[in-house]
C-alpha cells in the first residue's frame, strides 16, 4: 500500500466492535473525551510543576518559560498529532490497536524472516510490559497530584493528602467489578467541563503576560535546547509529562473509530491544554512564586476548592481509562498465548470490551496504594513515570516504521525524514528519563522486566509442553485401529479438549482406560486464537471426520473475542459440525496437567519452576470456555517440562 492510497476498511466480518455496528459519530464524540484523553487531559496538574521545579529544575525567566513552553507546543504537534493521530492511528489491526495488536500485525509482515519475527514479538511484549508499569503509576500520580491541591485551597488539610489519595483509590478498585456501564455516561461530560475549565483558566491567566503566546514558534525550543546545555536536554525528562496518555488514542480505535479521537483532538482537547499551558506560563512570569502549584495558582481563591474536586473526579476517570486498558491488555495477552487463563468477567451485555479481571485489580490496587505510600508526593512518582511512557513510545515508533516498510510499502525520503524524526524525539525524551531511574526510575523498568520475563517464560513454556504433547500423542489412526468391538459404547457426545491438532488427546486415552467406555460420537475439539481481533465467522469452525461418528473439530476466536465453546457449538449449522448438536447430550472431558520440572532440554532449572507455578495458578478450563459446570469431566495427568 503507498502512502497516497489510504487503507481499505475491513471486511464486515472482520472489524471490531466499533466498526461492526451502526454508530452515531456525536456519542462516540463525547465518550471519547472520558475515555481516551483523560490521562494526557490531567497531565496539566504536574508537567510544568516539574519541569521547572522537579529533580532539575529550571530558572524562571522570560528565555525558559518561553522555551518550556515551546518544547511542550511542539511535543503535542510532534508526538501526539503528527505521530499519534495521523500516521500511527492508520496502523490497525483490523479496527483494533494497542502494543500487542500492533505487534500482531507487525509480526504477520515479518512472517518467514525468524530473526526479525522474534525481535519484533520481544519488542511488542516489553511494551506491554511497560504499560502495566504505566497502569500502576497513572492512578497514583493523577489522584495524588489532584489531592496535592489541599495544599494550596486549605493548607491546614495538608494532612490529609496521602489518606484521602489513599481512600479514592481503594474506592476505585472496589467498584471496578460493577463495570463502568453505570458511570459511564458521566465521563464524556465531565471530561468536557475539565478541558472547557482548562482553557477558561489559560486565558484568563494568558493575559498576565501575553508574550508567552510567542511559545508557539519553534525557535524558542530550539534555542531552549542549544543554549541551555545540560539542563536543557535534562528538561526534556519532565516535558514528555505533558503526552503522558497518548498510547491511548491508538489503543483506542476499537471502541470509538479515529474520526470521533480525532475531531476530539482537534476540536477541544489539543487547544485546551495548550492554552493552560501558557496560562501557567503566564503565571510564572508574572507570579514566580507559584511555582509551588501553578495549575491551582491559576484559579482564582473562591473557585480553589471546585477546581479540586473537578480535579479530583478527572484523574478518577483517568486511572479508570488506564485500568480498563490493563484488563484489555491481559485478555489480549492470555488469549494470544502469552499469560495463563484467567477469570475474566464481562461487566456488560452490550459491550464485549467492558470486563473485569479480579486478579489484574487486586495486585494493581496493591501496588498503587503501595507507590502513594513509598513516593508520598506527585514529584516523587513524576520521576517513575516518564521511563515507561517514553519506552513505550520508543517501541511504538519502531514497530510503525516496520509497518510503514513492510506493509504500507511507503519509500523513499519523506517516509525516512519522518521515521527519523519520530525517532530523534522519541530517543531524546528516553535518554532524558534514564537519568531518573536511580530517583524512582527503577519501578517501571523493574515492573516491565518482571511481567516481560512472565510472558516469554509462558510463552516459551506452551511451546515446549505442546511439543512434549506431539511427541508422545498416539496417532489417531493407531487409536481407531486398536479400538475393539468389545469396548462399550455409551449414547451421548463426548467432546475432548485438546491444545493440539494431531494425536490423540490424553483425557480420551484415560477415560477409555479407566472407564472402559467410548462414547457413541467423539469429538476432538482444538481451540486457537488468531492473530486478528476478531476471527470472520466462516472461518470460526473446521470440521473434520475422522472415522464414522469421529470428529476433529477446530474453533478460532480472535484476541478480543470471548472463547465460549458451547455458543459457537449452538450458532454453527449442522453441515458444519459433521453432527447434530444437542447441549443436553454433551459431555466436554477437559485434561488438568500437572507439570513436573526435570532435566531435559528446555528451559533452565528457574524458568521450569516459574513455569510450573504459573500453570498451577491458571483459571479452569472449564471457566475459561464456558463449559457448564454439570456436564464436564476433568482426568489428571502428569507431564514433564
Amino acid at each position: 500500500m503507498t502512502a497516497a492510497n489510504p487503507q481499505p476498511d475491513p471486511p464486515a466480518e472482520n472489524r471490531g466492535p466499533y466498526e461492526s455496528r451502526p454508530h452515531n459519530v456525536g456519542a462516540l464524540l463525547l465518550a471519547a473525551f472520558g475515555v481516551v484523553f483523560g490521562d494526557i487531559g490531567t497531565s496539566p496538574l504536574y508537567a510544568i510543576k516539574e519541569t521547572f521545579a522537579g529533580p532539575h529544575p529550571l530558572p524562571i525567566d522570560r528565555p525558559h518559560v518561553l522555551g518550556a513552553l515551546s518544547l511542550v507546543f511542539w511535543s503535542l504537534i510532534i508526538v501526539v498529532t503528527l505521530k499519534y493521530v495521523i500516521v500511527m492511528m492508520r496502523a490497525d489491526n483490523r479496527g483494533e490497536g494497542g502494543s500487542l495488536a500492533l505487534q500482531a500485525l507487525v509480526g504477520t509482515a515479518a512472517a518467514g524472516r525468524k530473526q526479525l519475527a522474534v525481535a519484533v514479538t520481544a519488542l511488542g511484549i516489553f511494551a506491554a510490559a511497560l504499560f502495566y508499569g504505566d497502569s500502576m503509576i497513572t492512578p497514583a500520580i493523577s489522584v495524588l497530584s489532584a489531592v496535592e491541591g489541599l495544599q494550596v485551597v486549605a493548607p491546614q488539610l495538608e494532612s490529609y493528602v496521602i489518606p484521602a489519595t489513599i481512600a479514592i483509590l481503594i474506592v476505585l478498585f472496589l467498584i471496578q467489578r460493577q463495570g463502568t456501564a453505570a458511570v459511564g455516561f458521566i465521563f464524556g461530560p465531565v471530561m468536557v467541563g475539565w478541558f472547557a475549565i482548562l482553557a477558561i483558566l489559560g486565558i484568563r491567566s494568558i493575559a498576565l503576560a501575553p508574550e508567552v503566546l510567542w511559545a508557539v514558534s519553534p525557535h524558542h525550543a530550539l534555542a531552549f535546547l542549544l543554549h541551555g546545555g545540560w539542563g536543557g536536554f535534562l528538561a526534556l525528562g519532565s516535558v514528555v509529562l505533558a503526552v503522558t496518555g497518548c498510547e491511548a488514542l491508538y489503543a483506542d480505535i476499537g471502541h470509538f473509530g479515529r474520526l470521533p479521537i480525532r475531531l476530539a483532538w482537534y476540536l477541544l482537547v489539543l487547544p485546551a491544554l495548550v492554552l493552560n499551558y501558557l496560562g501557567q506560563g503566564a503565571l510564572l512570569l508574572a507570579h514566580p512564586d507559584s511555582i509551588e502549584n501553578p495549575f491551582f495558582r491559576l484559579a482564582p481563591a473562591w473557585a480553589g476548592m471546585p477546581l479540586l474536586v473537578l480535579a479530583a473526579v478527572a484523574t478518577v476517570i483517568a486511572s479508570q481509562a488506564v485500568i480498563s486498558g490493563a484488563f484489555s491488555m491481559t485478555r489480549q495477552a492470555v488469549q494470544l498465548g502469552f499469560l495463563p487463563r484467567m477469570t475474566i468477567i464481562h461487566t456488560s451485555e452490550r459491550e464485549i470490551g467492558q470486563i473485569y479481571i479480579p486478579f489484574i485489580n487486586w495486585v494493581l490496587m496493591l501496588a498503587v496504594g503501595g507507590l502513594v505510600i513509598g513516593f508520598q508526593t506527585s514529584s516523587n512518582l513524576a520521576s517513575a513515570y516518564g521511563i515507561a511512557v517514553t519506552g513505550t513510545m520508543l517501541i511504538s515508533t519502531i514497530l510503525l516504521a516496520l509497518v510503514m516498510t513492510l506493509l504500507w510499502g511507503w519509500r523513499g525520503r519523506r517516509t525516512t525524514l519522518l521515521v527519523a524524526l519520530f525517532l530523534v524525539v522519541d530517543c531524546a525524551f528516553f535518554l532524558a528519563n534514564t537519568t531518573k531511574i536511580p530517583m524512582g526510575g527503577w519501578f517501571p523498568l523493574l515492573v516491565g522486566l518482571g511481567i516481560f520475563t512472565l510472558l516469554m517464560t509462558w510463552k516459551a513454556g506452551r511451546a515446549l509442553l505442546m511439543q512434549r504433547y506431539r511427541d508422545e500423542a498416539m496417532p489417531v489412526d493407531a487409536f481407531l485401529a486398536s479400538l475393539s468391538d468389545r469396548v462399550a459404547r455409551v449414547p451421548g457426545t463426548a467432546v475432548f479438549l485438546t491444545s493440539t491438532r494431531e494425536g490423540v488427546p490424553m483425557a480420551l486415552l484415560h477415560n477409555l482406560k479407566h472407564n472402559k467406555v467410548i462414547h457413541e460420537r467423539v469429538v476432538i475439539c482444538t481451540v486457537t486464537t488468531e492473530e486478528v481481533p476478531y476471527a470472520a465467522p466462516e472461518q470460526r469452525l473446521e470440521s473434520f471426520l475422522l472415522a464414522p461418528n469421529f470428529h476433529r473439530l477446530v474453533l478460532r476466536f480472535g484476541f478480543m473475542e470471548d472463547p465460549n465453546i458451547p455458543k459457537a457449538l449452538a450458532h454453527a449449522r449442522t453441515d458444519e459440525l459433521g453432527f447434530f448438536y444437542e447441549p443436553m447430550s454433551i459431555s466436554y472431558f477437559i485434561s488438568r496437567e500437572t507439570l513436573v520440572p526435570s532435566s531435559r532440554p528446555g528451559m533452565t532449572p528457574w524458568r521450569e519452576q516459574l513455569f510450573a507455578w504459573m500453570a498451577r495458578s491458571a483459571a479452569s478450563a472449564m471457566e475459561f470456555f464456558h463449559l457448564p459446570p454439570n456436564r464436564v469431566v476433568e482426568l489428571g495427568s502428569q507431564v514433564e517440562i
